[in-house]
């Protein structure tokens, strides 16, 4: 294995309270953190490292305050990073981050495995590895619970609600993995401390060959014209048990037609 990338995104704590700015985009400045899937996909990363040789690289697209969320995925054990950073990005589309996220690709030297999470938990789109394996024309080994590398071939378990599904492809290729694969590993004083003289390069749309046209709120495929806040929480019907609980409970039921 030569070089394992590792897509990885900075978004809102999801214990934090979610809110859009002005223009419906959301307010990233709240409690930023790695999304929690990625950090299963770049353990997934070092295991296969572990097993196979090679290197584990970060990309990621986002303003400067990403760096944190690279630090953390460089604590863990990966290599490098490369962090797309320019301000001509606020705003963009699902499609347009694909876009640019394989764009970058293309810029990082012996890609044989892409690796990303199945949904970032700010979006929940769950579509970019496909997007980018569209764009690369690349197999695609997405929402996997389990992955084994062996050489140049790819095996993969996909869990559905219509049961567990086996994948295969050869590298180089994309996957994209689910909160099954595996528990992350924590990062230990050393690994942090040497997190902070890992190389991070950091490039701009233009040192990827990205114009500013296909790129931001202005040139999106969809635009956000309003936005309601969720409802607050009805309080619900409480069941006093006097003997006759069973019963009630039944006519409840009966009564929303789940039974």
């Amino acid at each position: 294995m030569t070089n394992i990338v590792v897509l990885i995104k900075q978004v809102p704590d999801t214990n934090s309270e979610r809110k859009l700015n002005a223009d419906f985009t959301l307010d990233r400045d709240i409690d930023p953190v790695i999304c929690e899937i990625n950090e299963r996909a770049v353990e997934e990363a070092l295991q296969i490292k572990e097993a196979n040789g090679g290197e584990v690289t970060i990309l990621t697209v986002g303003p400067e305050k990403a760096t944190d969320a690279i630090r953390k995925a460089l604590s863990m054990g990966a290599d490098k990073a490369v962090h797309i950073q320019d301000d001509q990005m606020a705003g963009s589309d699902t499609v347009q981050t694909a876009w640019v996220l394989a764009r970058a690709l293309g810029t990082i030297e012996g890609v044989e495995l892409v690796i990303a999470g199945n949904e970032a938990s700010d979006g929940r789109v769950g579509a970019v590895p496909a997007i980018i394996a569209e764009y690369l024309e690349l197999p695609q080994l997405t929402h996997l619970r389990k992955l084994t590398v062996e050489g140049d071939k790819l095996t993969g378990e996909r869990e559905t609600d219509e049961g567990i599904f086996g994948l295969e492809a050869t590298l180089p290729a994309i996957v994209s993995v689910t909160e099954k694969i595996n528990e992350p590993r924590f990062p230990s004083f050393k690994g942090i401390m040497a997190a902070k003289k890992k190389e991070i390069q950091v490039l701009s749309l233009a040192d990827i060959g990205v114009e500013a046209g296909e790129v931001g709120q202005a040139n999106a495929g969809s635009t956000v014209l309003s936005s309601t806040p969720k409802p607050p929480k009805a309080a619900g019907e409480k069941v006093v048990d006097e003997g006759d609980g069973g019963v009630k409970l039944a006519e409840f039921l009966v009564g929303q037609k789940i039974i």
